[in-house]
């Protein structure tokens, strides 16, 4: 939906294919939203939507840890309690507004994949003709399948079964067995435990097993029935060795899956989406070469393989052998500290992401832009309000000189303007104040001046296309 909704504010016919009959979910799913994708949202100006519909908490957590990101330099310096089943409600809602052609109860069979477009089979026979295909159909992916992509990872290790019930007797709120046990909607009580059952996965999670997983951890199963939903999920842990197959590209799920602690699931993503959309756009409508979308992968991947590997060490915090005790303990401890703190809290969030690591630039340059109050002539104003159309942006901030940007006038926005306020970056720190920047669609940062424009003819046309032979701009990923 994301994607979709990326797509079209660039103004490029997009239709969805879904399997689902409706948008309703069985369960609540993915239960918050994080710093930068609610940043994300603010871009494209619906973020007060979900924001209405959730309770802003300091919930961030790693491995059970509490990181409060309360003093984090961003307006949206916490996370947005805000289960999957509501968000979706309010993306189809905006979807619907953008106009977006939604084909409900169609499944994908196959595809082909020719040298100018992609042809897809619907179960129904149907066959769909489109430049580009793009699966977002999830950990079992047919659409990376059918492209050849390798999987690569770890398979599971542990199972947990997840539950909304209600309960004769009232249970102690918290943390234990491997989940927590708290309060759900309308009286019920969530419940996520581990499950000690290696062969537990091979059936479908009944009222029994739940009732054994709670006997278990708490002597008692609390007279648990009448189940909203159960559930299974694991920790398998994998990732798509490549995100594109000439024109066919993953993405969310389908190219990466972990376990769903800290909840980075939903976020990476709906970033994902953001990332590639604009970039999606462009070579379709022949404003940039094929080689941008080399960029998609060269961002995600590292971004989504950091989240893996932070999974993995949470999970591996989670025993409760005396030695992991201790060694969580320890954690803890140091993140008490605040450079760690913020490290540890920043990639949980998002809001550490840099997709330009190496290099001589700007500390900026990569990262994503902050939403300042800038003052231009026609009066306050702030960045991410100029990125709800998702067109680049041009900062300046030297309001003594005049640029031409003629060139870029359809796929740039140019403002001029005045912030005097500290340039404050999460986990970074504070920054020398850029005299200008270059924003991408996606909020990041393409490029930032420092008292000079040079360089930024370039990284105009690198990244939204210009007058230099493609032979000679080849784009180089961050």
């Amino acid at each position: 939906m994301m994607l979709a909704a990326e797509l079209t504010l660039a103004n490029v016919d997009v239709v969805i294919v879904e399997r689902r009959k409706t948008q309703d979910l069985e369960s609540p799913r993915s239960r918050g939203l994080h710093a930068r994708t609610i940043e994300v949202l603010d871009q494209r100006g619906v973020a007060d939507r979900f924001l209405a519909a959730g309770t802003p908490m300091q919930v961030q957590a790693f491995a059970g840890i509490p990181l409060d990101i309360s003093d984090f330099p961003t307006r949206s310096n916490y996370c947005l309690a805000l289960a999957q089943s509501d968000f979706e409600q309010i993306m189809a809602a905006w979807l619907a507004e953008l106009d977006v052609p939604v084909m409900r109860s169609c499944e994908v069979t196959d595809f082909t994949a020719h040298h100018d477009h992609v042809e897809v089979t619907l179960a129904d026979g149907a066959t769909l003709h489109a430049d580009y295909l793009v699966g977002c159909d999830g950990s079992r992916s047919l659409v990376r399948k059918t492209a050849g992509i390798e999987f690569a990872g770890w398979d599971p290790s542990v199972c947990w079964i997840t539950a909304e019930v209600e309960m004769v007797k009232q249970p102690e709120f918290g943390m234990r067995g491997g989940g927590g046990i708290g309060p759900a909607e309308n009286g019920r009580v969530g419940v996520t435990l581990a499950e000690l059952d290696t062969d537990a996965r091979s059936h479908e999670p009944t009222l029994a097993d739940l009732r054994s997983a709670l006997l278990r951890v708490d002597g008692t199963d609390y007279g648990a029935h009448s189940p909203r939903y159960i559930a299974r999920f694991t920790d398998m842990t994998r990732q798509a060795v490549t995100y594109r197959a000439g024109r066919v590209l993953i993405a969310g799920d389908a190219a990466h899956v972990h376990a769903p602690l800290g909840g980075q699931g939903l976020n990476l993503g709906i970033q994902d989406s953001v990332n590639l959309g604009w970039k999606l756009a462009q070579v379709v409508k022949g404003t940039s070469p094929e080689t941008l979308l080399d960029s998609y992968e060269a961002e995600r991947h590292p971004v989504a393989a950091k989240v893996m590997q932070n999974t993995m060490a949470q999970r591996a915090l989670s025993a409760t052998d005396a030695r992991t005790v201790a060694l969580r303990d320890i954690v803890a401890n140091l993140l008490t500290l605040d450079e760690a703190r913020k490290s540890i809290a920043g990639m949980i969030s998002g809001l550490d992401i840099d997709y330009h690591p190496d290099g001589e630039h700007h500390p900026i340059v990569g990262r994503r832009a902050p939403d300042l109050k800038v003052t231009t002539a026609d009066g306050a104003t702030s960045v991410y309000e100029h990125l709800h159309d998702a067109k680049a942006l041009l900062l300046d901030l030297d309001t003594t000189t005049h640029l031409d940007l003629s060139l870029w006038n359809e796929r740039v926005t140019h403002i001029v303007g005045t912030y005097l306020g500290p340039w404050e970056l999460p986990v970074v720190g504070t920054v020398e104040a850029p005299s200008a920047l270059l924003i991408r669609p996606d909020g990041h940062v393409a490029w930032a001046g420092t008292g000079t424009y040079d360089g930024l003819h370039e990284a105009l046309t690198a990244w939204f296309g210009g007058v230099l032979p493609w032979s000679l701009n080849r784009l180089e990923p961050f």
